[in-house]
């Protein structure tokens, strides 16, 4: 190494001690009223709602799939219409766009009804929105808390720098809770990319809604979060105290932009068609044990050891004697991921696989570790599968997105079928960033007709209009083979991807940052 190298990396180095001295640091004298789920669930109209199924199914939780953005959304806004006593809600990502100012507006409207409404959000994501997210906090009825938050409220990057062992830990989970009586978990965060209605850009993505006791235990994961020192109330992150007129003054301008956009769903439903919605949705739950699988942050923030969820996966894998089915938005499988496919191989376990592809992946960094693995998959036996960005699938958008014009698809479905016998559905990517880095949450579900139908939806996420399937040729190089208006068609790189984004994916390949992926 160079004298000059060596004067150069001290000089980086002496600028970040530097930074790291000067660093802005958290309020030390934070007041957390601690605060705790409802008890009293069965005198409101959701908790009788699910009581009397509740009943018939003892030791059981009541479970539904939701596929497509329209439902996900409606029975939100559902679920805020008819809370009566408290809504919580947790989420990774809430975007300041058309869908967030819609499920923002409609908390408002619960809280004027005196619905308690506690909301906590990643910090990661809301950089610049402190003010217009204090001005809610300031309905007396609304709290708003925000995870492990940046001490310098004015640029990420400085405090990625100074503080990036703390921070590089988020908060990944997504959930909804009505009067400690009905959840929906999976996912989802908050904004049109999750809903079906972006301009450019849209998620295949999945929900499960629940009912029953298992949303008591939803219920005991958040008030954890909630009371932990890892969240701050968004009042204690702001230079002011911000006012009823603050909040008038953020409506205000939540409608103006709301009404500048025609949202495609029908939001402006009474009561008894909400309530009608709700009986429906309550007829199509199958009953069956569940578990809530979930990490715990302060144990993710001390570094002791890997993800509950990613451990518990891997003792399910353990287990499988048929098949195994996954579709996972970001997928990096690592030598354990590729030694797991081949003990499956080895015992006769028929393994397939749907993620996304270079062209249809959001993150690039986050399809070069999984292109390091692929042949390796292959090679093991596994039966890969990558989503077409061109995807007409309708779990991606049932209609035009708002600009009326046709947009990109994704994937964002995190979820697996075991043996056709049980599920899991959440927030949890097979990727070491889920497995070691953030926290996750997720439904582990038995049922085989639940298994049943979450593998309907994924055998239609591999369909040849939906997907390419990955494979080795005569010569053992990876191709890309699919359907083209019926007509069989193989790619021998990246389809329709760009110079630049294989150029980033190559690049990125070579970095040793794969356990952040």
């Amino acid at each position: 190494m160079s004298g000059n190298t060596i004067s150069f990396i001290s000089l980086c180095l002496s600028i970040l001690f530097t930074l790291t001295g000067c660093a802005t640091r958290l309020p030390t004298d934070v007041q957390r009223t601690p605060s705790a789920a409802i008890a009293n669930y069965t005198t409101t109209y959701l908790g009788q709602l699910f009581d009397d199924a509740a009943a018939m199914h003892p030791a059981e939780s009541g479970f539904a799939l939701i596929r497509k953005g329209r439902p996900a959304f409606t029975d939100r806004i559902a679920m805020t219409a008819l809370a009566e006593k408290s809504l919580d809600l947790q989420y990774y990502i809430w975007e300041a766009d058309t869908t967030g100012r819609i499920l923002s507006l409609r908390l408002i409207e619960a809280a004027d009804r005196g619905v308690r409404v506690r909301v906590l959000i990643d910090d990661n994501n809301i950089a610049g929105r402190d003010s217009p997210i204090a001005a809610l906090d300031a309905h007396p009825n609304i709290e708003i808390r925000i995870f492990n938050p940046f001490a310098h409220r004015g640029s990420r990057l400085f405090g990625y720098l100074t503080d990036f062992n703390r921070l590089n830990h988020r908060m990944h989970n997504k959930v909804i809770i009505a009067d400690n009586a009905l959840a929906i978990v999976g996912g989802r965060n908050i904004g049109n990319h999750y809903f079906g209605v972006h301009t450019d850009a849209n998620f295949r993505d999945l929900d499960i809604a629940a009912a029953g006791p298992i949303v008591r235990d939803l219920s005991n994961v958040f008030d954890h979060f909630w009371n932990g020192q890892w969240s701050y109330p968004i009042s204690t992150l702001v230079d002011r105290t911000h006012s009823k007129d603050d909040l008038r003054s953020a409506v205000a301008n939540m409608q103006t932009l709301i009404q500048e956009e025609e949202y495609p769903y029908p939001l402006n439903q009474d009561v008894a068609q909400l309530t009608e919605q709700m009986r429906k949705v309550r007829d199509s739950f199958i009953w069956a044990r569940g578990e809530v699988v979930w990490d715990d942050p302060g144990a993710m923030h001390n570094g002791k050891g890997a993800s509950i969820i990613h451990e518990k996966l891997y003792q399910k894998f353990q287990t499988l004697k048929n098949e195994l089915l996954v579709e996972s938005a970001y997928f990096v499988a690592g030598e354990r991921g590729v030694h797991a496919a081949y003990k499956l191989k080895e015992r006769g376990v028929n393994v397939r696989i749907l993620t996304n592809s270079l062209a249809s992946n959001d993150v690039v960094a986050a399809h070069s570790g999984y292109a390091k693995y692929r042949k390796s998959l292959i090679e093991e036996g596994v039966d890969l599968y990558e989503l077409r960005p061109d995807s007409i699938s309708p779990t991606v958008m049932e209609k035009k997105s708002i600009s009326g014009g046709q947009s990109k698809a994704a994937l964002h479905t995190k979820a697996i079928v075991f043996d056709r016998e049980s599920i899991f559905v959440g927030s949890f990517n097979l990727d070491p960033r889920s497995a070691n880095i953030n926290t996750e949450m997720g439904l582990y579900v038995e049922d085989t007709e639940l298994a049943r139908q979450l593998a309907v939806y994924m055998d239609e996420g591999v369909q040849p209009n939906n997907a390419y399937h990955v494979m080795l040729d005569e010569n053992e190089k990876v191709v890309w083979r699919t359907q083209i208006d019926g007509v069989p068609a193989t790619y021998t790189m990246e389809p329709e991807s760009t110079f630049w984004q294989r150029f980033m994916s190559g690049f990125i390949k070579m970095l040793p940052v794969e356990g952040q992926l």
